[in-house]
């Protein structure tokens, strides 16, 4: 449903995207995920047909977006990280506005209105004016700005920015109300165990290229990052995590004075193996098990802020 290949950006000496390539397959919720700068943005805006790339390619429901832009506007709805409301009209005469802007023929676009407010929950507020509306109020009514044309596809940057935690759960099962309608859904979001619980796929980029694309459990196995051992000491956690580095199945260790992280791809044996040599280092080991790698970890692992200690 989206297709971006070997993508270009530069901003003066800033290469903002480099080569980057990934694919969105229909009906899904792809993550896009990424540290500051790395070019999530920059991306969004070009499917979105705001910029165009210095060199490469996108596609958007099957028409390129260099070529195409109109036919591409009408199959996406685009929900930027910063928006902004007409603070004199009301939450319905917002949607009718957009609607009517996006095509909508007059007598649909009051219907259209009522439908998405009650999509939203905001049936309630028609009648208030858009500035008296909460954070995560004004959240919501911009992705019923988005959908006012009933688009196969949302490019949404950061929807939960900014919201409380009971405005981020609101947000996360509209989402899958939304993809359970069919929408192919493009989220860019730094809410990372978020987007674990809610995507389908992930996309992790850093520096303008892909570096990790799957679902969360492919990426993990595939980089290896799928397990980890953590390890609770009393202290001497460096002398805890030199211990364990010596050990079959262990590799990347990190650690503090109390604590030690370690990726693990051994069985029972190398896990027996691994807490005796740290009992007969003299090591006081207050719990030690395996867990499964979060997807924060594999995002450190696998870009620039990665690296143990």
């Amino acid at each position: 449903m989206i297709k971006v290949e070997s993508l270009v950006k530069i901003y003066g000496k800033v290469r903002a995207l480099d080569g980057l390539s990934f694919s969105v397959p229909e009906r899904s919720i792809f993550g896009f995920v990424g540290p500051n700068g790395a070019g999530k943005t920059t991306t969004l805006k070009i499917l979105a047909t705001l910029l165009l790339p210095d060199s490469g390619k996108a596609w958007v429901a099957g028409s390129e977006v260099s070529v195409e832009p109109d036919q591409v506007k009408k199959n996406l709805g685009y929900m930027p990280d910063f928006f902004g409301v007409y603070s004199n009209l009301k939450a319905n005469e917002y949607l009718e506005f957009y609607a009517r802007a996006c095509g909508t023929p007059a007598a649909r676009a009051k219907p259209v209105a009522k439908d998405l407010l009650e999509l939203m929950d905001l049936s309630h507020k028609a009648g208030e004016f858009v500035d008296t509306l909460s954070r995560g109020m004004k959240q919501r009514l911009c992705l019923a700005r988005a959908l006012v044309h009933d688009p196969p596809v949302l490019l949404l940057d950061e929807p939960a920015s900014g919201l409380d935690p009971r405005a981020r759960i609101e947000m996360r099962e509209l989402l899958r109300e939304l993809s359970t309608m069919g929408k192919t859904i493009l989220i860019s979001s730094h809410i990372l165990s978020e987007l674990a619980e809610l995507c389908t796929d992930i996309g992790i980029i850093d520096q303008g290229r892909l570096v990790a694309s799957g679902t969360v459990d492919d990426i993990m196995q595939e980089l290896r990052f799928g397990r980890a051992l953590r390890v609770r000491v009393m202290a001497e956690g460096q002398r805890a995590a030199d211990l364990l580095r010596q050990c079959a199945g262990v590799s990347r260790v990190s650690w503090t004075e109390k604590s030690v992280n370690a990726a693990f791809d051994g069985g029972e044996a190398e896990m027996h193996f691994a807490l005796k040599a740290l009992l007969d280092g003299g090591i006081r080991v207050i719990s030690f098990g395996e867990e499964k790698n979060s997807l924060e970890e594999v995002f450190m692992q696998v870009t620039a802020g990665g690296g143990g200690q």
